[in-house]
């Protein structure tokens, strides 16, 4: 009889710890996980980070309708930053301490991501796939930081080198956001060129809303500027080579990064960005429309949303999906740490972005390759892979 009353002590004291470790988790509850993100809905890359939440939102709106991972549902909680830092941290103080979120899911911007770190780290909170490409993604402390693409950095210098060799071009220039972001794209460029052989000529730095391009690409000109990499903002992007034609420089190849891989710079009216290159870390969703798994998220998407996706709607989707099956495979008892070694596990060909997908406890970048393509009559179309 003592035996089992001890038995049966020491059986509640192990629910009642594992209850109290549930309950000191942030963001989980026997019924919900909260997800956040930073995000801009309504500055200069809008185009990038509103199409990406609808994706993602396809995904947990879905997964909720069945139950939910664990018997857990999802609500995901975006927060506007405008692509302005100070509303960024108001957005990140938000989340953490109010809505008290279990991880982030594609904040977007290079220096926001950077400053709500300091928010994060220290609470162990995981930062997942973030809408940036900029290397500091994966700075430490590394452990609870995971990306899913490879770098601007290295999209940039594999661009360079891509142009240098395909054009004969000899001069690269920079025209950059004197951001993190941008400086991540300068020193990308700096590197293509050294590998290239070729010169490094000069830069231009850009505030945001900057309209009027025509003297900087005057004096990127007068440098003999044959390829010239881009960290500007979406519209900004689209105004200088539309400004580059008009104005005749037509030895000029702009390059653009991830940042500048949206289907709605390739579709502007009138060709204006036909010739336009943009290196990033995936393939294009309309160029592989026919393919299986882009015409299945075509139609869900669709059917959801009643819209077309577009190019970051679909990286909002795969976003989300890697998101639930860590959740998943971190099982029912849900803490950071489960949730982190259950990421670190993951190894799947995600054929909707046309990457493989792996991650390990010294590797928290998903996928390594960088993809080259140009706009073709309306469209993206591959030219090179490394």
């Amino acid at each position: 009889m003592k035996n089992v009353f001890k038995r049966l002590v020491t059986a509640t004291a192990l629910t009642a710890t594992a209850g109290l470790a549930m309950a000191e988790t942030q963001g989980v509850t026997d019924d919900e996980i909260v997800i956040g993100s930073v995000n801009d809905l309504s500055g200069i890359f809008a185009a990038v980070g509103v199409p990406a939440i609808k994706g993602a939102n396809v995904v947990f709106d879905r997964v909720n309708a069945e139950g939910g991972v664990h018997g857990r549902t999802i609500r995901y909680v975006v927060e506007d930053n405008g692509y302005q830092m100070p509303r960024a941290m108001q957005g990140y103080n938000k989340l953490l301490n109010r809505d008290k979120v279990f991880a982030m899911l594609q904040s977007l911007g290079t220096p926001m991501n950077v400053a709500g770190f300091k928010l994060l780290d220290p609470k162990g909170i995981p930062n997942v796939a973030p809408l940036s490409a900029a290397r500091q993604m994966l700075q430490e402390p590394m452990d609870n930081k995971f990306t899913s693409f490879s770098s601007y950095y290295d999209q940039a210098r594999v661009g360079v080198k891509y142009l240098a060799a395909e054009f004969g071009g000899q001069s690269v220039c920079t025209m950059y956001l004197p951001t993190d972001f941008g400086k991540e794209i300068l020193e990308g460029s700096h590197a293509g060129a050294e590998e290239a052989g070729i010169t490094f000529a000069a830069e231009t730095t850009h505030k945001p809303d900057e309209t009027d391009f025509v003297g900087s690409l005057s004096k990127l000109k007068e440098e003999g500027c044959n390829i010239v990499t881009i960290a500007l903002g979406v519209r900004q992007a689209i105004t200088v080579v539309g400004t580059a034609k008009k104005m005749g420089l037509e030895d000029m190849k702009f390059l653009g990064t991830s940042a500048s891989f949206l289907t709605v710079v390739a579709q502007v009216p009138g060709g204006v960005t036909d010739g336009f290159y943009a290196a990033a870390s995936w393939q294009d969703l309309w160029a592989r429309a026919d393919e299986p798994a882009p015409a299945a998220f075509i139609e869900e998407y669709k059917a959801a949303t009643g819209e077309d996706p577009v190019g970051f709607s679909m990286l909002g989707y795969a976003a989300a999906e890697m998101m639930v099956k860590a959740l998943e495979a971190a099982g029912p008892d849900l803490t950071q740490e489960s949730f982190i070694a259950a990421m670190e596990t993951l190894d799947y060909q995600d054929d909707l972005v046309g990457n493989h997908m792996t991650f390990g406890p010294d590797d928290h970048q998903g996928a390594d390759s960088v993809y080259v393509s140009v706009v073709d009559n309306g469209a993206w179309k591959m030219v090179y892979e490394e």
